[in-house]
């Protein structure tokens, strides 16, 4: 029955449309065998505490990470203070092309090296029981964040269930027989740190610690220092095991538990760190991690499995479950995930395959990054080395960012917050960065930054500067500022939270820019990592106005001067910015008919790089699309091609993205179905290539970095819906093998929520839920009032066309094809 607006009809007929979720088994991690390493264990996570299990049967292990423990302590935010003296001589050496002195000059304005994130600690069921282990089975349900073991040993069936709540905040596993009294088992704890272990009076399992306050080198490792007279000692840790149940004995030695006659056994497990804000020393200014902890046990001990688990999965499924995808009607081999990733590399289809790791992305970006916490770093929350690969710190010349490319497309603007968060401490340490080392104003970010909001140029005077001293942190991490608007239209945010800091932004890269040649530059210029062959005969790292610098400076400057006009404010300020943008050096054509990536239009020494920074302006940039100069984008498009479709993991998922923003749907699946291949080995870094995915699908840098995990899931956003251009555009880079798919949940600037069905690769129905009320611009389609829907329409939408409505908050909208 219609209501007034009809909606209540409307409703009802879109839920009748959109019942019938993904299969259990399609959400499913599972294998046969226990992990044999840390790249086949299954990650859980809350945000701030993360666990990698290992699924095996007489000895479990169980990894686990909390996301605040880092080494060291507050930045030094005036670390070089020689620094701004060499400035302008290392300009004057780049405008004489003396690269060489130019990039001794760099390295004597660098900083200290970024901190690095540390592992909380081991935990270790020892499980006694008689006979071969036989059928033993271990899954992760991405749908539940519930991690399942279960065997059989002298015919009783044993399973345990774990999850990491994050309303509890503690990590819960549930053991149990499938015969009454026969668990039997020893829990004990350890570390490579400094530590100690206990049980407690209350019969508790305490392992309490201390992190590093040095980073120390991993090329050249040094003695472990956990205490400096000059500065502060290093981070407190603890996590505290519990056991409860109601048929048990449940003894203990001094550093043990020991459970004995179970049927069902309960392990609770808290943990907390004394970092107190990163301008506290984390041990003399910190916090009680003992009094965190303990009380965090208290809260949830009287709790039963039952409870806690509800509260969990009520709290997970908010997010996760706001996005289905479904292609083909695929339906899930009965293999375990390492096969059928064999099976896939061989060729064979697996679309279901293809699902599971999108959401994969999003799984993981719920599981480690939440609001009130930090963001997820190159590893996410996971890690197990004391020198972790790269540190596990935030690489600001493209993976942090990257990590976050999926949250508002794939519909978890929460986790975006938590950059946007992050941004803000940077921003506070960038201001004493662009002040102390460039007498400039606003504030800078430079290649690598930590928990600490570590700001400044790396590398401690021996790092190359073609990643130590890379400098435009700040406008790129604006872009993600802006998007935050762009995709939620929360204008109170835009004023209060993301213009200033924008604004900021841009302030320093006023200063930043010389005019040389009637044109605004940048010197010194990077194009992150990557090295050039000059005409003179030598190899370069540095120039002036690299492609990137000038379109992240455009995509900065453009925002503003948008945001401006959006907010009222500033006029003046807006028309410098575009005074001075169209003063930018110009985005040049190369002989090859590529972009070029350099001040001129040199060689690469290694034409297939990984990085291919100067494509920025198609992606994430706005500048460039098919959409608005061909030339550019055939430019882009034969870059792509000379760079090639191999490389690390990240590198990719990114050209996924590229492809995608060139309305090239086959050429982005290709290398999603190149990213989705087993990788196996390389436990060291490896940066020329090998890129793919490990066993329990974490991508292979490699070794493992989480940033081609979220790149790829973003990728796939953009191969079905895209609005970066102001225009909602539908199935954009759809590839011929999804010939019929489902997909709900997705979310487009403006706060557009999209649901499309296709069949034959066209468009057969399409809805547009708006969050915030507004004008919506679609391409090739035509919205339908709520009360003339109907259900038989089919076809295919043309090119080029578009049609702009005002919508209503909180209506959907049904899309025809034109």
């Amino acid at each position: 029955m219609f209501n007034k607006n009809g909606l209540l009809i409307v409703l009802a007929l879109l839920g009748s449309i959109t019942a019938g979720a993904q299969s259990k088994s399609s959400m499913v991690l599972w294998y046969n065998k226990p992990a044999k390493d840390w790249n086949e264990a299954l990650p859980l996570g809350n945000g701030r505490l993360g666990a990698m299990v290992y699924g095996r049967a007489a000895e479990e292990l169980i990894q686990l990470n909390e996301q605040s423990l880092w080494t060291g302590g507050p930045a030094d935010l005036n670390p070089n203070p020689d620094a701004p003296k060499y400035l302008q001589p290392v300009r004057d050496e780049l405008f004489r092309d003396s690269i060489g002195r130019a990039v001794r000059l760099l390295k004597k304005m660098q900083g200290p090296d970024t901190e690095m994130y540390q592992p909380l600690g081991d935990l270790k069921i020892r499980q006694q029981f008689s006979g071969e282990v036989t059928e033993l089975y271990r899954d992760l349900d991405i749908s539940k964040a519930l991690a399942t073991t279960s065997f059989t040993a002298d015919g009783v069936r044993y399973t345990r269930e774990m999850f990491i709540s994050a309303p509890g905040q503690v990590i819960l596993i549930k053991l149990k027989a499938g015969k009454p009294k026969a668990l039997r088992f020893t829990v004990d704890v350890s570390h490579d740190l400094q530590y100690s272990k206990k049980v407690m009076a209350d019969r508790s399992l305490v392992l309490s610690g201390k992190a590093r306050i040095y980073n120390d080198e991993r090329r050249n490792p040094k003695p472990l220092v956990y205490k400096d007279s000059l500065h502060c000692a290093g981070m407190r840790f603890q996590f505290r095991v519990k056991a409860i149940s109601a048929d048990g004995k449940i003894n203990h030695t001094d550093t043990s538990l020991v459970i004995s006659d179970a049927t069902e056994v309960l392990l609770y497990i808290t943990a907390a760190t004394s970092f107190n804000g990163i301008d506290k020393c984390p041990d003399s200014e910190g916090v009680d991690e003992v009094k965190l902890a303990t009380e965090a046990m208290n809260r949830v001990i009287g709790k039963i499995y039952a409870t806690l688990y509800a509260a969990h999965l009520k709290d997970y499924q908010a997010l996760f479950n706001r996005v289905q995808l479904k292609l083909n009607k695929a339906i899930a081999p009965a293999l375990p995930v390492n096969e059928r990733l064999e099976a896939y590399g061989k060729g064979a289809p697996d679309y279901a395959l293809e699902e599971l790791f999108f959401q994969y992305g999003r799984y993981l970006l719920i599981c480690s990054s939440r609001p009130g916490g930090f963001p997820a770093n190159l590893q996410g929350i996971w890690s197990n080395q004391l020198s972790p690969p790269w540190r596990s710190n935030y690489t600001t010349n493209i993976n942090l960012q990257m990590n976050y490319w999926p949250a508002l497309p794939a519909n978890m603007p929460e986790m975006n917050t938590v950059l946007v968060e992050h941004i803000k401490r940077m921003a506070k340490n960038g201001t004493a960065t662009a002040k102390n080392y460039y007498n400039m104003r606003g504030w800078a970010v430079h290649h690598n930054s930590d928990m600490w909001a570590q700001t400044n140029p790396v590398g401690e005077g021996g790092g190359d500067p073609k990643w130590a001293n890379w400098s435009l942190g700040s406008p790129w991490l604006s872009q993600h500022l802006y998007e935050h608007f762009r995709f939620t239209a929360d204008k109170k945010y835009l004023k209060e939270e993301a213009y200033p800091l924008m604004k900021s932004a841009a302030e320093f890269c006023l200063d930043w820019l010389i005019e040389r040649n009637g044109v605004l530059v940048t010197a010194p210029s990077t194009s992150p990592e990557n090295v050039y062959l000059h005409p003179n005969g030598f190899k370069g790292t540095v120039t002036i106005a690299s492609a990137m610098d000038m379109e992240i400076i455009w995509d900065l400057f453009t925002n503003i001067i948008e945001a401006s006009e959006i907010l009222g404010i500033d006029e003046d300020f807006a028309q410098l910015l575009k005074e001075k943008r169209a003063k930018l050096n110009p985005l040049k054509i190369g002989k090859k008919g590529n972009l070029v990536e350099w001040y001129d239009d040199w060689e690469d020494e290694e034409p297939t790089h990984r990085h291919v920074s100067h494509a920025f302006a198609l992606h994430p940039g706005r500048q460039i699309s098919p959409l608005i100069d061909t030339n550019y984008a055939n430019a882009v498009k034969k870059t792509l091609e000379l760079r090639g479709d191999d490389g690390t993991g990240w590198s990719i998922a990114w050209k996924i993205n590229f492809w995608a923003r060139l309305l090239d749907g086959d050429h982005a699946y290709k290398l999603y179905r190149n990213l989705l291949h087993l990788t196996k080995g390389y436990t060291q870094e490896k940066y020329d290539g090998g890129g793919g995915v490990y066993p329990n699908l974490f991508d292979a840098h490699p070794p493992f970095q989480i940033d081609g995990n979220f790149g790829a899931t973003a990728g796939i956003t953009e191969m079905l819906v895209q609005s970066h251009l102001g225009q909602l555009q539908l199935l954009p880079a759809l590839p011929a093998a999804w010939k019929e798919g489902h997909v709900k949940g997705l979310l487009a600037r403006g706060n557009f929520e999209i649901e499309i069905w296709w069949a034959e690769g066209k468009i057969t129905r399409a809805t547009l839920l708006s969050h915030k009320g507004g004008s919506c611009t679609i391409r090739n389609m035509r919205p339908v009032p709520l009360k003339e829907i109907k259900m038989d329409m089919k076809g295919s939408a043309s090119t080029g066309y578009m049609v702009q409505f005002n919508t209503v908050a909180g209506y959907r909208y049904e899309l025809k094809p034109m």
